[in-house]
């Protein structure tokens, strides 16, 4: 009697795990249709829809550098039915945005992460620099030369460079574009000469020998370029990769981000899934909540050191 005693109070918290979803939920994505983000959280939520019964809807609010849609979240009840697809953006703008209304770290809960994309460091074709090794003493013998594109002030792959800056002592110009497409054209182009762009976005120019990639930004060679090195084997400790990843109010239940967690940890296992993910660039973020509060953590307090340092303002 007293053992069945003992367990009636977790008997309403395992009813409600098992019983969620019993409606539709949404995933906020703070970016427009199209993009990595918004194909990533489409993917994921396909899955889930067809595994747990209920639509998994994805819903996006551009704008702000993701802010909308974070706040969104953070405002929304505690109940496991509006989700957020989190990235390094959100990383990094807990230190580049001023007077936020949420605390990016203590608001939301992670929940699980999806995939590890890495950056890519790529130049013109005339530009004379083969390497890493190259770029850096090229720099340093004539500074501000080299003209880095972005796609905006404190984004991922302008993070990736200021990085570099950091840890090398290279010097650039930075010329910021409101579109991966209109950097690219102008990479092409030469008029500016190096690019951190996402993978997925760089990659047929790469193949078809019309831009050179030097290195890729995360910390192991990618599965699906192995002979483009990584910039750390040339600078010890460099890192910058981009990542995505699932985040609840930091309310929901414990059982339900339990639950989502191992759904989607059911979903990098699954075969298609992970070939789905490799076609994007990508490799499965696999782990806990707690392992995905870990990196969170980790990146926030690394991009916040870099802004800070690079005095980095949002446009």
């Amino acid at each position: 009697m007293a053992a069945g005693a003992a367990a009636l109070p977790f008997a309403p918290y395992v009813a409600r795990a098992q019983a969620y979803p019993s409606r539709p939920v949404r995933i906020i994505v703070g970016y427009a249709p199209g993009g990595g983000a918004d194909i990533t959280a489409r993917l994921l939520g396909q899955w889930l829809s067809e595994h747990l019964g209920q639509q998994f809807i994805i819903e996006n609010r551009p704008g702000a550098g993701t802010n909308i849609a974070t706040e969104a979240v953070v405002r929304s009840p505690a109940d496991g039915y509006t989700l957020l697809l989190w990235s390094t953006a959100n990383a990094i703008n807990a230190t580049l945005y001023d007077n936020l209304s949420f605390n990016f770290v203590a608001d939301l809960a992670p929940v699980a992460g999806i995939m590890r994309v890495p950056n890519v460091m790529v130049v013109n074709l005339a530009f004379p620099v083969k390497t890493v090794q190259e770029f850096i003493a090229f720099s340093k013998a004539n500074p501000n030369r080299i003209n880095l594109a972005s796609v905006g002030a404190g984004g991922p792959g302008h993070m990736a460079a200021e990085l570099l800056k950091i840890m090398t002592g290279v010097k650039l110009g930075h010329v910021p574009y409101r579109g991966i497409d209109l950097a690219l054209t102008d990479l092409l182009s030469g008029q500016v000469e190096v690019i951190f762009s996402s993978f997925p976005a760089a990659v047929e120019y790469i193949k078809a020998d019309k831009l050179r990639a030097l290195a890729v930004t995360t910390s192991t060679r990618f599965e699906g370029a192995p002979n483009i090195p990584t910039i750390g084997e040339v600078v010890p400790g460099y890192e910058a990769s981009l990542w995505y990843g699932v985040a609840a109010h930091k309310n929901v239940p414990a059982e339900i981000v339990n639950r989502l967690s191992k759904e989607i940890g059911a979903a990098l296992n699954d075969p298609k899934m992970r070939s789905r993910i490799a076609d994007l660039g990508g490799s499965p973020l696999l782990g806990s909540p707690t392992d995905f509060g870990k990196l969170i953590a980790s990146d926030a307090d690394k991009w916040g050191k870099v802004v800070r340092a690079a005095n980095i303002k949002p446009e």
